[in-house]
């Protein structure tokens, strides 16, 4: 846990990471069942895709990491991430009286299944673009390729090798998620459409930031909200409620609760970034300062740091090496950057948590959002 976390209520330590796609309660609608239910749509893209891949070329499987649908089924089964986006669509569709008027269960699945695909999409293509060399503690697609190619003495540039396979296999994941979402009704589609708009968006502002250096709060917020917060809890929550066909008001409950919760989820990942336990998150400390992300953290420590020191380190013309990091983990802790964070999250859980306040929602699906609301916010992992 960040060493800034405030002091846990009775609901906070009850409802941890680990346990996301448990019930909050025994008697709610199953969150495992639905999370059950999306591995068996998982597991039939995967027997389809292995079918199609070795009827076109049954050599593949001989070829140096071609067998991508082999791949995509070690990334997704048996599940190994927090899988917060399937979780928070189940809860959505709770939310909005799904289960009780019996409608959106098959719809929920999908999408569920659909945002697995679409999530490894989006980490196996960031972590080509920010050179990462690990994820959830195992070495990540683009350096696995390029290390086969290495050990077999292939004609060619690894790196260059190991970053198209990566590529394809993150277009293939995207490719199946598109797939499974072409059965849903036309608002499912649009949400869904959206989303992935949202995404693409968010990325690119991520990355135009990092070189152009910028620094400033509003661009930072931006591409939180656009490439984590919104795909991560807004969208599926709202993609929830849709397939339980909520009305106008619950959806607009929703989308401001997902909003301000999406916000401190993309903070506190920040926090974790450069002051988290790499055994915990699975991935390396302080690579958001070595590159130089657009993050609200590096905005606020822009602010707080004394001038000649953030210039030092947060210059326009500033390279932060590998050296500077525990350096400038330190000043920004001690600039009170990590209690900035701190107090920005518990502001957006609160006004996340007021949003549910006046709006007929399913009670035990609202008593989950909350539950989690924040094992989200104050995560370690």
């Amino acid at each position: 846990m960040s060493p800034h976390r405030p002091a846990p209520t009775a609901n906070d330590d009850e409802v941890l990471v680990a346990s996301w796609a448990s019930d909050v309660q025994a008697d709610v609608p199953d969150c495992d069942e639905t999370l059950r239910r999306t591995d068996l749509v998982l597991d039939r893209v995967c027997v389809e895709l292995e079918r199609q891949w070795r009827a076109r070329c049954p050599e593949a499987a001989d070829v140096l990491r071609t067998d991508l649908p082999e791949h995509l089924r070690g990334w997704l089964l048996p599940a190994t991430g927090k899988r917060l986006r399937p979780v928070m669509c189940h809860w959505g569709w709770v939310s909005a009286g799904g289960p009780a008027r019996g409608v959106g269960r098959d719809d929920t699945v999908t999408v569920c299944a659909a945002l697995e695909l679409v999530h490894l999409f989006a980490l196996v293509h960031d972590d080509v673009m920010d050179r990462s060399d690990s994820r959830r503690g195992r070495p990540t697609t683009h350096v696995e390729a390029a290390e086969e190619h290495t050990a077999a003495g292939a004609l060619g540039d690894p790196a260059l090798f190991g970053d198209s396979i990566a590529i394809l296999f993150g277009d293939l994941a995207l490719t199946e998620s598109w797939v499974l979402t072409a059965s849903l009704d036309a608002p499912l589609q649009r949400a869904w459409a959206d989303m992935l708009r949202e995404l693409v968006q968010g990325q690119l502002l991520d990355v135009t930031g990092a070189a152009a250096r910028r620094r400033d709060l509003a661009q930072a917020r931006r591409v939180a909200r656009l490439k984590s917060g919104a795909y991560t809890v807004q969208r599926p929550l709202l993609l929830g409620a849709l397939a339980a066909r909520a009305e106008a008001d619950t959806l607009a409950a929703l989308e401001t609760f997902g909003g301000h919760l999406g916000e401190a989820f993309a903070l506190r990942d920040d926090v974790l970034g450069i002051w988290g336990d790499p055994a915990r998150t699975g991935k390396p400390v302080g690579d958001d300062l070595l590159r130089g992300k657009a993050t609200v953290l590096l905005a606020e420590a822009r602010r707080l740091l004394p001038d000649d020191v953030a210039e030092r380190y947060l210059g326009h013309r500033s390279v932060i090496t590998d050296s500077d990091v525990g350096v400038l983990q330190q000043l920004m802790l001690d600039a009170g950057v990590l209690d900035q964070a701190e107090q920005r999250i518990t502001r957006e859980v609160e006004l996340a948590l007021t949003a549910l306040d006046h709006v007929d929602l399913d009670p035990k699906g609202a008593d989950a959002l909350r539950s989690l609301a924040r094992s989200i916010a104050w995560r370690d992992a």
